[in-house]
């Protein structure tokens, strides 16, 4: 009997109904990280929609420099390339689109309600279940990029975490009790990923991305450009920056960073 819990890219190929994000997909029992070998390869004039897949990753990469955990056989950690075309402004909606496209795509397999940490995490239930980091490198000559990568870590099955992030993350199946297959979930986020990069002049995943979102409503303290400040987070802007308004009343808009908050409202 086929292990249906083995991630193969035969399997993800059939459940891709994508046009375009259907490059190469190289799957691998273990890397250091999807990431890191997906850029080598971008730099090497990899195909848009080529995508890198570990079963494991010994040094999976967070945000800010951090370890992304990734235990063998329980997540899906995957890694797209993609050579957009749209202007370089537009660059920063592309971890946005991402969490939308990843939400949406758990979400229909799992039946629970996701919603979005500004700007790259995904929870459920109040806690962690999908972390994004975006990487890109600039055309010289041209105002675009040559190509940026598109990592997504998401945590699939039960296992244990570290005790530094325990009480933060969780996954799907903890959660749920469902275990789905992580080839659909990879296709499904594929095909959903297209949509969204493909229309991003038109920001059509603004709307489900402020709909999702978690900090807006809450007073947050957040670091960004190695600047901390502290404020209530207002809402999302139509670049997808997070807007605060600070303690003398003014608004401060947030482009990138990291906030932590005094209590996350939970979605009913």
């Amino acid at each position: 009997m086929k292990n249906t819990n083995q991630l193969s890219a035969e399997r993800i190929t059939a459940f891709n109904t994508s046009d375009n994000m259907r490059g190469e997909i190289i799957v691998f029992d273990m890397l250091s990280s999807t990431n890191t070998y997906a850029k080598e390869l971008a730099a090497k004039g990899a195909a848009n929609g080529t995508i890198v897949i570990a079963e494991y990753q010994t040094g999976g990469k967070g945000r800010l420099g951090r370890r992304f955990e990734s235990p063998s056989g329980v997540g899906l950690y995957m890694s797209v390339i993609i050579r957009p075309v749209f202007d370089i402004s537009l660059a920063p909606m592309i971890t946005s689109a991402a969490a939308v496209a990843a939400a949406e795509a758990v979400e229909k397999l799992c039946g629970a309600d996701i919603c979005i940490k500004w700007v790259n995490d995904l929870y459920l239930n109040g806690r962690k279940i999908c972390g994004i980091l975006t990487e890109a490198a600039l055309n010289p000559n041209l105002r675009k990029l040559d190509y940026a990568v598109i990592g997504i870590g998401i945590n699939v099955r039960k296992c244990e975490f570290p005790d530094e992030i325990k009480d933060i993350a969780t996954s799907i199946e903890a959660e749920t009790g469902k275990i789905i297959d992580r080839n659909k979930l990879c296709g499904e986020i594929l095909s959903r990923l297209e949509y969204y990069i493909m229309n991003i002049e038109k920001k059509s995943h603004l709307g489900e991305y402020r709909r999702r979102e978690l900090l807006t409503g809450n007073h947050i303290t957040a670091n960004t450009g190695g600047e901390a400040v502290e404020g209530y987070a207002l809402g999302i802007d139509d670049n997808a920056n997070l807007i605060l308004r600070l303690s003398d009343g003014s608004e401060k808009s947030l482009v990138s960073g990291e906030a932590n908050l005094c209590r996350i409202k939970r979605r009913q």
